[in-house]
């Protein structure tokens, strides 16, 4: 009874994997001699719910399928592709500890991945990239297979550097990480071999841990997450202030101002459900903002429109042209 048990396991983990409920599939087919016995048939019944498929030879279809993996490795069979997988997830530490994936678990190579990140200060001179290996939440949690730095990253407010991330692995498994600066095209790049990964049983040991710490780690993941949204929000609410003071009604500036305190102070703490109040709480009085912004365009366009008409009826004979207004930044570019 307990051999029998052991099969849902796999099957289990393979529907996970795929990311497919047990309703997506169409057929299950049973290979190797032991899968004969009408138990193992009623387990996999029961696990998906379909008979499974026995249009195969269950004991010859391993032995061809050996006898083929022998001619690709002598050579003698060339029009099969067998195609490797990677066997845990590739990523990069982002702020607040993360493990962000870029080469999800099981993905077949060679593969190559792209993503854009950016600084998570003002003026922020370089950036670190710590690439991970590993099914876990967070980084510290998972294996370091190497880092490096890129430098010389031009003075900007937070979040406008576009720092882009490329994972490339090869057919031999080698890994080649960059990261390149998009404004100014400077770029870093690492070369990880192979041979300096996991043995099959670390491998194992480290999905087994991964399947343990599930629910702590998810938690742990959304606590980051919360603090991260309220922190940018944050950051984003008291960059619009100054940019719109002039334009913005002084209750409204001293409203969201107040909020803003209020989110600071709860990231203070450790307490979450503190954190995600506040946070939409700001996010709601973000919105007026917004309206104000929007009904002091209206009046602008309003009167503009009226001048425009205006000048029409006492000028007949000038004809309309396009404008393009130049602000400081715009002139210093051209």
């Amino acid at each position: 009874h307990d051999l029998i048990e052991r099969t849902a396991e796999p099957c289990l983990k393979a529907l996970k994997d795929s990311g497919l409920a047990k309703e997506k599939i169409d057929e299950v087919i049973l290979v190797g001699g032991m899968t004969r016995m009408p138990a193992v048939e009623r387990k996999v019944q029961q696990i998906f719910g379909k008979e499974p498929h026995k249009g195969v030879n269950p004991d010859e279809v391993v032995a061809i399928g050996a006898a083929i993996q022998g001619g690709v490795l002598t050579g003698d069979v060339k029009d099969v592709l067998l195609l490797d997988v990677i066997p845990l997830t590739l990523g990069i530490e982002t702020y607040g500890g993360v493990l962000t994936p870029l080469v999800e678990r099981n993905t077949t190579i060679p593969v190559q991945k792209k993503q854009v990140f950016s600084t998570a200060s003002d003026n922020q001179p370089a950036v670190t990239i710590v690439v991970l290996q590993g099914e876990r939440q967070m980084a510290k949690d998972n294996k370091e297979i190497g880092r490096f730095d890129l430098s010389d990253i031009p003075p900007a407010p937070r979040g406008m550097p576009q720092i882009e991330v490329a994972f490339d692995i090869d057919a031999d498994g080698i890994l080649h990480v960059s990261a390149k600066d998009v404004q100014t095209g400077k770029q870093q790049k690492i070369r990880i071999e192979a041979k300096s990964g996991l043995s099959e049983t670390e491998v194992k040991r480290m999905l087994k841990d991964a399947e343990e710490h599930m629910e702590e780690d998810k938690k742990k993941k959304e606590e980051v997450e919360a603090r991260n949204e309220a922190d940018s929000l944050a950051f984003r609410a008291e960059k619009s202030l100054n940019e719109f003071k002039d334009k913005l009604p002084a209750p409204i500036i001293s409203d969201v101002q107040s909020k803003i305190d209020v989110v600071k102070e709860a990231l203070k703490g450790t307490d979450i459900g503190r954190i995600k109040a506040a946070t939409a709480e700001l996010n709601q009085h973000m919105q007026k903002i917004g309206e104000a912004m929007q009904q002091a365009q209206g009046t602008a366009g309003a009167q503009a429109s009226s001048q425009s008409s205006s000048q029409a009826s006492s000028k007949p004979d000038v004809e309309e042209a396009e404008v393009e207004i130049l602000d400081d930044e715009d002139k210093k570019k051209k």
